[in-house]
C-alpha cells in the first residue's frame, strides 16, 4: 500500500518553499490561523531539517497537531527547544516538553554547552546549572536574566562549592544585602566542615560591602570564629 503525499497546495498568501520566498514562509511560520493541514505539510520539507529554527517555529505553533510536536521537538538541539521553553506564545504543551527534554538532556551537553544554556535557562534547569563543578556554568546562571531575588536565595544552601563561591563573588548579586547575609550564613555552615573547600578569603568580597548595622546582624548569627571576627570587624567601634 503506497503512502498517500500530503497536499502541497494552498491558496494564497498560503504557500511553501522554493515556490514560497523562505523570508515570507518565516512570516507565516508566525501567524496563528494557518489552513488545515499546512503545518504538516511545511514539517515535510527537506530544507526544513537544515533550518532547526524553522522547525521550532512549527513544533511551538498553538495550531500544531501533538503528534508533530512531539516528533519535531525530538529532532531540535537544545538552543532551539530552550527558546521554546522560554517562549510566552508558544504552546504550553511545547514549552513543557522543551523544559523536559532540557532536563533530560542536560547530562549529555559539553561544558560550553552548558555553560550557553545555564544563561538562558527556564527555572527547573537552574538547580543543574547551579550544582556544576564548573565556575563558568554557574556564573552564567547569576547572569540569567528570569533570575531574580527569590530564586537566588532559594539556591543559596549550604554547602557552597568552589565553583559557587567564585561565580558568586563576580556575580551582580554582590551589591544584595540580603543575598550578602545569606551567602555569609551559608559560608559559615560550609568553613565549619571538617574538610572545607572554602577559605576565609571567599567571604571577604561579600563582608567588603556590608553596612555597619548588616555586619552587626550578621555577626550574631555567625559560629565559625574567624568568619564571625572578619565580620565584627567590619562593624568597628559598635561592637567594641
Amino acid at each position: 500500500m503506497q503512502t498517500r503525499r500530503p497536499d502541497l497546495s494552498f491558496e494564497p498568501p498560503w504557500g511553501l518553499p522554493p515556490e514560497l520566498p523562505w523570508a515570507r514562509f518565516l512570516r507565516l511560520l508566525r501567524r496563528p490561523d494557518p489552513p488545515r493541514g499546512w503545518l504538516e505539510a511545511a514539517a515535510t520539507l527537506e530544507d526544513l531539517a537544515k533550518r532547526p529554527v524553522l522547525l521550532r517555529w512549527i513544533a511551538q505553533h498553538p495550531k500544531a497537531p501533538a503528534h508533530l510536536r512531539a516528533r519535531l521537538l525530538g529532532r531540535l538541539p537544545w538552543r532551539p527547544m530552550a527558546a521554546i521553553a522560554a517562549d510566552a506564545s508558544a504552546h504550553p504543551q511545547a514549552r513543557a516538553q522543551a523544559v523536559e527534554r532540557l532536563v533530560q538532556g542536560w547530562p549529555g551537553l559539553s561544558t560550553g554547552e552548558r555553560r550557553a544554556l545555564s544563561l538562558l535557562a527556564p527555572q527547573p534547569l537552574w538547580r543543574l546549572a547551579w550544582k556544576s563543578p564548573d565556575a563558568g556554568v554557574v556564573a552564567n546562571l547569576l547572569f540569567n536574566p528570569r533570575m531574580g531575588l527569590e530564586g537566588m536565595l532559594a539556591l543559596l544552601q549550604p554547602p557552597l562549592t568552589l565553583a559557587q563561591a567564585e561565580a558568586l563573588a563576580s556575580s551582580p548579586w554582590r551589591k544584595s544585602t540580603r543575598v550578602a547575609s545569606q551567602v555569609l550564613r551559608a559560608m559559615d555552615r560550609s568553613l565549619s566542615l571538617p574538610e572545607p573547600v572554602l577559605v576565609l578569603g571567599h567571604a571577604a568580597p561579600w563582608i567588603r560591602d556590608l553596612d555597619t548595622e548588616t555586619a552587626i546582624e550578621i555577626a550574631s548569627g555567625i559560629r565559625h570564629p574567624g568568619l564571625r571576627r572578619l565580620i565584627r570587624s567590619k562593624a568597628g567601634s559598635y561592637l567594641e
